[in-house]
């Protein structure tokens, strides 16, 4: 099963772009009321620790990262402010989890 399918499970209201761009699906997070853009791809293994590529003029709203045992939803803007301030090309989520504002852990669904 595709990431995109796996995180899907958490949505409501889903769409989907017509054309290509830096989003891969929109919705709703179950149990919340806001519809969201989502960067949703598999994510990379960087030095031990799961890993996500971005681009700072994404139109996507959130970036979402897969962990083993949770999903994490991360607020482009803020991780854009993030990297501006830091000047920064990586960004270590241990070293920025304390400035992030909006984050949301999910956990995942038992298989």
């Amino acid at each position: 099963m595709t990431i995109l399918k796996r995180f899907s499970k958490y949505l409501t209201a889903i769409e989907y772009p017509v054309e290509k761009t830096s989003w891969n699906i929109a919705g709703v997070l179950k149990g919340k009321n806001t519809f969201h853009k989502f960067d949703v791809r598999d994510t990379i293994e960087r030095e031990g620790m799961p890993s996500q590529t971005g681009r700072l003029d994404t139109k996507a709203d959130k970036l979402v990262i897969e962990t083993d045992r949770e999903w994490l939803v991360l607020d482009t803007d803020e991780i854009n402010k993030i990297i501006k301030q830091k000047k920064k090309k990586i960004l270590y989520l241990n070293d920025i989890s304390n400035l992030l504002e909006w984050t949301i852990k999910l956990a995942k669904e038992p298989v």
